[in-house]
């Protein structure tokens, strides 16, 4: 029998056995797995690109920075090109930073990851069990004694387990069986494949001052976004020498089936991003696999029970790939799950926080589906876009962000005392997202907007912006990290007061009224650092001198 077993030897799975066993050096942990032998490097796993939420898991929670440092690529933050049918990326709008900002994440092989995951938690003593296929759950209704069937090279074996923990991926077995998948009302597909080379944008210029807009000149090592109306592209690269290159589109904007195969989407990108199908078209030879998700995105009614069993990663819910968000609510709710555990190991009363801690899951996960459901036809629009990536980085780092990285996601007396803030935040992100969409309709997306050509939105510029990720380092006792969430609110408020002014002005019949704000009383430096000018010139807000054209 085994104290927690764990159903799925992924990423999900495995970093939660290894932070098991971190918190309990003696604990009975058993991982059945499914497939047997190494994953491949490169064509193995999409969910490649990290943020900072979950490097911060991997990196000081596990305490694997070394690998990550070593075997994995160092990201250079995230990037956009508004290169709808375009050839020259470096004549289009681009957001991003032109240096490294202060805490930053890597872009995971998955194959190279968890094959050193696999090896890392036998070494620490977790039992694994390779070649394993669930064929029967049964989960005791009072929580004492659940018994899982699995059969490993023909023969039908058991194992009862005080806690299961499903990790079985898209698989979901206990969230089939329960008929626990709900629809989340955001409907979009996706498509992607891996290329045995490595794409780098810098290739496709000979513009040497486009180049070095960025120190290192090392575009190749961001999250590489090419966005038009109703979709997105990225860019990841593979330490394994390969890149991941997807398609993520809204449902009804780019049907699936023009897409489904690699033929398909190569057609699609002759359409749509022109230069990467160019760049493309070299590597034909080198394409290692395809595959293509439709209705990715899911909820889920039940995560964690008090009947001792609970769901982590894609076999709970899933958002969107966009901000890379999966392997952070990895993160959180396996953090969730071993308070769960600890707590039953020392014999406290742990059932009423599975229901608490579902609630704040649900809670962060509905506050981040807000920044996909309902914008998809933001992505062509390079006014809109980079105002709202501003907004959304700043409540990420600001709100989610910085009650995991001061350890504090779980921690219900400071969560208690700040619930008046936290949900404020909440409801001006909710607010601001129904501005966005409105906005991006209204503004409409010509085929061909050139009014943004070149110009370029540097993050790094952007003094406060980099200071909020920096600030996500600071170790603070209590009462300086209740100040700090309160100044980060109040730094949202400002930025949700110019965002809204700055969408009156652009169309003042547009409805703001759902952004309700205190008056700031007070003359406040503009946090926004400018405004991407519209065809007639437009209106400067902040300093233009950050405006690099």
């Amino acid at each position: 029998m085994s104290d927690v077993l764990i159903l799925g030897g992924g990423l999900a799975g495995l970093t939660l056995a290894l932070q098991l066993r971190k918190n309990h050096p003696e604990l009975p942990i058993t991982v059945l797995e499914r497939r047997r032998g190494e994953a491949p490097e490169a064509a193995f796993k999409i969910g490649e690109s990290t943020v900072e939420l979950a490097g911060h898991y991997f990196a000081n929670v596990l305490g694997l920075r070394e690998h990550l440092d070593a075997q994995q690529i160092v990201k250079f933050g995230f990037r956009f090109f508004f290169s709808d049918a375009r050839h020259d990326l470096d004549r289009c709008a681009e957001l991003g930073a032109s240096e490294a900002l202060p805490t930053g994440s890597w872009q995971i092989d998955r194959g190279r990851f968890e094959n050193f995951l696999t090896q890392r938690v036998r070494d620490q003593g977790i039992e694994l069990i390779d070649g394993a296929s669930v064929k029967r759950i049964d989960l005791s209704e009072t929580g004492e004694v659940h018994r899982v069937e699995y059969e490993r090279d023909g023969e039908r074996l058991a194992r009862d387990a005080r806690w299961v923990v499903d990790a079985s991926g898209r698989a979901g077995l206990i969230r089939r069986q329960r008929d626990l998948k709900t629809d989340n009302g955001h409907h979009a597909n996706s498509a992607w494949f891996r290329i045995n080379a490595r794409l780098d944008p810098h290739d496709w210029s000979e513009d040497e001052s486009w180049k070095a807009r960025c120190m290192p000149p090392e575009r190749w090592r961001s999250t590489n976004h090419l966005v038009g109306p109703g979709y997105w592209v990225w860019l990841i690269p593979l330490s394994s020498g390969s890149h991941s290159v997807g398609i993520v589109c809204d449902a009804e904007a780019h049907p699936i089936d023009g897409m489904k195969s690699f033929d398909l989407a190569m057609e699609w990108f002759r359409q749509h991003q022109p230069r990467l199908h160019q760049a493309l078209e070299h590597h034909r030879d080198g394409l290692q696999d395809f595959a293509f998700f439709k209705h990715f995105s899911y909820g889920c009614k039940q995560l964690f029970s008090p009947q001792r069993w609970a769901l982590t990663g894609e076999a709970g819910a899933f958002l969107d790939p966009f901000y890379s968000p999966g392997s952070d609510f990895i993160g959180i709710s396996n953090t969730y799950i071993a308070t769960l555990i600890g707590k039953d190991l020392a014999g406290e009363a742990w059932e009423p926080y599975a229901a608490v801690y579902e609630q704040l899951f649900l809670s962060f996960y509905d506050s981040t589906l807000a920044m996909y459901r309902g914008q998809y036809h933001l992505f062509g629009d390079a006014e809109v876009l980079p105002l709202k990536v501003l907004w959304d980085y700043s409540y990420y780092w600001g709100v989610l962000a910085a009650l995991f990285f001061a350890g504090r996601i779980g921690d219900l007396t400071t969560l208690s005392r700040l619930k008046p803030e936290l949900a404020e935040a909440r409801a001006l992100n909710d607010a601001l997202q129904a501005m966005f969409a409105d906005w991006g309709h209204r503004n409409g997306v010509p085929n061909a907007d050139t009014r943004f050509d070149r110009e370029f939105l540097d993050q790094a510029s952007v003094d406060w912006f980099a200071e909020l990720n920096r600030g996500l380092k600071d170790e603070l006792d209590d009462s300086a990290f209740r100040q700090r969430l309160r100044d980060n609110l109040e730094r949202l408020r400002q930025l949700a007061r110019e965002l809204r002014d700055l969408a009156v002005a652009r169309h003042p019949d547009i409805d703001a009224s759902a952004i309700r704000l205190p008056d700031s009383g007070t003359n406040h430096v503009p946090l926004l650092p400018m405004h991407w000018h519209d065809a007639q010139g437009g209106t400067a807000v902040g300093d233009p001198a950050l405006l690099d054209q």
